[in-house]
């Protein structure tokens, strides 16, 4: 496991201790647990993201199917 070291405001580190002490877990614990959900959210977001993009250029191409359907019904015997 590696070590990192970080400066933290005095305030935030008396509010991350409070929350610790709450959960009954140490700070470095905190501190993980904190990493860990942060990068879930960015992971999350990041599919969302990639979701979003994939959908537009599916809807995209089901317009342009869509457009040769239209021109196919208005061509008799077609």
């Amino acid at each position: 496991m590696a070590t990192i070291s970080l400066r933290v405001p005095d305030d935030l580190v008396k509010e991350v201790d409070n929350h610790a002490r709450e959960l009954h877990i140490q700070r470095a614990e905190y501190f993980r647990r904190a990493i860990v959900l942060l990068n879930a959210q960015v992971a999350a977001e990041q599919r969302r993201r990639r979701l979003m993009e994939v959908s537009q250029r599916v809807r995209n191409e089901s317009m342009r199917v869509n457009a040769e359907f239209d021109a196919v019904e208005d061509v008799p015997d077609a």
